[in-house]
């Protein structure tokens, strides 16, 4: 999706031209969130080591999977400080727990190009489930010749699900950073080739 300069690869629903294997381009993706921090602005951040598959099911896209998996050391925030102490035992603790993951199991199918994407997401020991509204971003053939897809998605979670409880309280309520995280995914996909996907 980054390359806004590629050719278009037409494609007709069901997305016949699309199925196969993928595996995420972290160079041209992000595995980003978002939080409420002090009650009044939006504090973001990224993980930058990450790595995924899509297996892509054009004719039956309910049949299509996704697997993810992040190296939860791999916080960026901006701010060095605050990047160690998400990383922390208060938070990922990522010394203990160096990988978060994600798989899919169902998608369905809810038109104009958007999906709903139900599936488990382990953080530390915890493994619980939730829903990802995906949009389809378009197909292309890069300038190296190479077939890729791109996806936008969403999801909204309770970090204290997972036993992510770390804050500190405002002396006008409530904690400095809220409990609800919201997942920002923009990813590009390459498709693999028969002798890679196997």
């Amino acid at each position: 999706m980054s390359n806004r300069k590629e050719t278009a690869v037409s494609h007709k629903a069901p997305y016949e031209g699309l199925t196969g294997f993928y595996t995420l381009d972290p160079v041209h993706s992000t595995i980003g969130f978002s939080v409420r921090h002090a009650m009044i602005i939006n504090m973001r951040g990224k993980f930058t080591a990450f790595e995924g598959l899509l297996k892509i099911d054009g004719f039956h896209p309910a049949r299509s999977e996704a697997y993810l998996s992040v190296q939860t050391g791999s916080v960026e925030t901006g701010f060095r400080e605050r990047d160690a102490h998400v990383t922390g035992p208060e938070f990922l603790d990522s010394a203990t727990f160096p990988l978060m993951s994600f798989r899919s199991t169902r998608i369905v199918d809810a038109g104009d190009d958007r999906f709903r994407l139900a599936g488990y997401l382990r953080i530390k020991d915890v493994e619980l489930p939730i829903h990802i509204d995906l949009e389809f971003g378009g197909a292309s053939r890069d300038v190296s010749g190479q077939h890729r897809v791109g996806f936008e998605g969403t999801a909204t979670l309770q970090r204290s699900d997972w036993g992510l409880d770390g804050n500190t309280a405002l002396t006008t309520g409530g904690g400095l950073n809220s409990d609800k995280v919201k997942l920002l995914l923009d990813i590009s996909a390459v498709q693999l080739d028969q002798a890679e996907a196997a």
